[in-house]
C-alpha cells in the first residue's frame, strides 16, 4: 500500500497506511504485542486506552452498547460489533477441520487446538496455554486472587464466567441444555461433559491413556503425573494438587 499525502505514515511490516501518527503508533502494537494499558482491577491489559475503559465497564457492569437485533447489551463497543457478526455469516473456515467463525482471530486461536502450540507460558509452574487471558486466569491459582465476587453470597471467584455460572445457583436457572435429549444445565462446562455421554467421547490422558468423562478430573490427574501442586496453604506453605485437599487442610490451622 502506498503512501500519500493524506496517509503519510506507513506501517514498515505489513505496508497500511495512516493519515496521523498516534494511529500507526497503536497499529504497530497489533505485530508486537504490546499492551501497555493495565487494569488496576483484574490485571488485565490491552493495546488501547479506549478499550481499557470499555473493558472497565465489566467491572462496574456497565453496559451502554446495545444491539439492535436481539435486544443484548455490551459494556464494550467493540464486544458488540463481534457479537453482531453472530447475526451474520461466518467467513473465516478452518482449512483442517471445515469450522467456521465470524472472527479471524477466533480462527488463529482455533488452528491452536490442531498444531498443539501453546505459546503463553506461566512463569511460575511452566504450564502452557492458548491464549494469554487462559495464562491470566491460570495465575490467579498462585496468587489466590479472586477479583470476581457474588453481591448475593459474597462468595470470590478468579473468573467472571465462574461468577456467571455461580450465581444460577441464587436464580435456579439452567440456561445451557443438551440438543439430545433436553436435559439442562447451569454451569457450560457441565453441558460439554454430559455432551460426551451421548458421543462415547472421553478426555484422555495423553501420558498414561487413562480416560475421564469429565475434563475437570483430567486436570488433575494430569498432576499425579507431572507433582504439579497449585493450591498453596498461606499459613504454612504447604501445597496440594486438589483444592479439597487445601480446604480440608485448612481445618488443621483451626483447630489450633
Amino acid at each position: 500500500m502506498l503512501q500519500t499525502e493524506e496517509k503519510p505514515y506507513r506501517c514498515e511490516v505489513c505496508g497500511k497506511v495512516f493519515s496521523q501518527n498516534s494511529h500507526l503508533t497503536v497499529h504497530i502494537r497489533i505485530h508486537t504485542g504490546e499492551k501497555p494499558y493495565h487494569c488496576e482491577i483484574c490485571g488485565k491489559t490491552f493495546s488501547r486506552m479506549t478499550r481499557l475503559t470499555d473493558h472497565r465497564r465489566t467491572h462496574s457492569r456497565e453496559k451502554l452498547y446495545n444491539c439492535e437485533i436481539c435486544d443484548k447489551s455490551f459494556s464494550c463497543k467493540s464486544y458488540l460489533s463481534d457479537h453482531r457478526r453472530i447475526h451474520k455469516e461466518k467467513i473465516f473456515c478452518c482449512e483442517i477441520c471445515e469450522k467456521k467463525f465470524s472472527r479471524n482471530a477466533d480462527l488463529m486461536y482455533h488452528k491452536r487446538v490442531h498444531t498443539g502450540e501453546k505459546p503463553f507460558d506461566c512463569e511460575v509452574c511452566g504450564k502452557a496455554f492458548l491464549c494469554s487471558t487462559k495464562l491470566l486466569c491460570h495465575k490467579r491459582i498462585h496468587t489466590g486472587e479472586k477479583p470476581y465476587q457474588c453481591e448475593i453470597c459474597g462468595k470470590a471467584f478468579s473468573q467472571n464466567c465462574t461468577l456467571t455460572d455461580h450465581k444460577h445457583i441464587h436464580t435456579g436457572e439452567k440456561p445451557y441444555q443438551c440438543e439430545i435429549c433436553g436435559k439442562v444445565f447451569s454451569r457450560s462446562t457441565k453441558l460439554s461433559d454430559h455432551r460426551r455421554l451421548h458421543s462415547g467421547r472421553q478426555y484422555q490422558c495423553e501420558i498414561c491413556g487413562r480416560a475421564f468423562t469429565c475434563s475437570s478430573h483430567l486436570s488433575i490427574h494430569i498432576r499425579t503425573h507431572t507433582g504439579e501442586k497449585p493450591y498453596q496453604c498461606e499459613i504454612c506453605g504447604e501445597a496440594f494438587s486438589k483444592n479439597g485437599n487445601l480446604s480440608r487442610h485448612h481445618l488443621i490451622h483451626s483447630r489450633k
